[in-house]
């Protein structure tokens, strides 16, 4: 009787570590790298068929390789550089990564009426903001009147994925690029049985699912004052794609005047508004990325009507005199 008891302790204890051993736990890992004059991050939890990141980390890297190598203005070879080097009355067939990203980017510049404009980029380079030699240097009048003149989404007309120039415009996809990178960078875990993530890249984010204890990813929006060091607000992320403008990192002063990277179009100059920060949430980070822009350059009235009128989950920061004031729109606000 004492060795079948025996007997039977040993066989509950051998099924108990073969159990302990079988269940799959979950774990966090990540990995990070350079891309697109930036850095992206990837986090996700592993999965049974999912265990290592090694060979994950390689197909998120070949992807954004891939989306550089279609929109980067610093690559000459890039397929958008091909492009802008077709004279006035030049077509192509464009990949479609590519048809994409022109539709979105046109759509959002119809919809702030040319205040987003995707053939900002003569202005851009103009600025000193664009590729070559960065030059702090105001331009004169004369230049920013003629660097307009070849600034005009309208002169652009997407047939499906073929895109026609009517005038000899320069695209600049900078401000929605990043953001479609993260997309594909989602589309890639998914692909791959992955089912709670977060991928950033330049600051632009987007998640999916919840952790194993069921609560959500946390996502810092960053206080001008504080940057990288300290939150305005903490939006608990799950299942969308969040993107930040902000005219606080990329920028140039002259003689104690401070010129932002971002462009507005109509007047050809950076903006000049108390707008310092704009944080969109929408389902794509490629949307939300190009209308943080739109918003910023609108400015924090404009900005915040455009918002309201579109549905758009915005949330504005603006400098006052004693710190920063919180404007969110009324899709937003769940969020807060």
């Amino acid at each position: 009787m004492r060795k079948k008891i025996l007997f039977s302790t040993l066989l509950l204890v051998v099924i108990a570590a073969i159990y302990r051993f079988s269940v799959f736990t979950p774990e966090l890992v990540g990995f990070s790298g350079p891309t697109m004059g930036t850095t992206y991050t990837v986090k996700f939890y592993t999965t049974e068929a999912i265990k290592r990141s090694q060979n994950l980390k390689d197909e998120v890297d070949a992807v954004l390789v891939t989306i550089n190598k279609l929109m980067s203005t610093y690559d000459s070879t890039s397929e958008l550089s091909r492009f802008n080097k077709l004279p006035s009355g030049g077509s192509a067939d464009l990949s479609e990564d590519m048809a994409y990203v022109m539709d979105r980017a046109l759509l959002i510049s119809e919809m702030s009426q040319g205040e987003y404009d995707v053939t900002i980029g003569p202005l851009v380079n103009l600025w000193g903001f664009g590729p070559g030699n960065r030059e702090d240097k105001v331009p004169s009048q004369d230049a920013i009147d003629e660097a307009k003149t070849r600034v005009g989404y309208h002169y652009l007309t997407l047939d499906g994925r073929h895109l026609t120039k009517q005038k000899n415009v320069y695209i600049d996809l900078s401000s929605i690029a990043k953001g479609y990178g993260v997309d594909r960078v989602a589309k890639t875990l998914e692909e791959n049985g992955i089912e709670s993530y977060l991928v950033e890249v330049g600051g632009e984010i987007r998640s999916k699912g919840v952790k194993p204890d069921g609560s959500a990813w946390k996502v810092a929006i960053e206080s001008p004052a504080g940057g990288h060091t300290m939150a305005e607000r903490i939006v608990s992320a799950k299942d969308i794609a969040i993107a930040t403008s902000g005219d606080y990192r990329n920028y140039f002063e002259k003689n104690g005047v401070r010129y932002s990277h971002t462009i507005n179009p109509v007047t050809g100059r950076p903006i000049a508004h108390h707008l310092v920060s704009v944080t969109v949430i929408d389902k794509t980070t490629t949307m939300a990325d190009g209308l943080a822009t739109a918003i910023t350059v609108l400015g924090p009235d404009k900005g915040l009507e455009f918002a309201q009128k579109n549905g758009i989950a915005a949330y504005l920061l603006v400098k006052t005199d004693f710190g920063y004031e919180e404007r969110p729109s009324d899709a937003f606000k769940p969020y807060m």
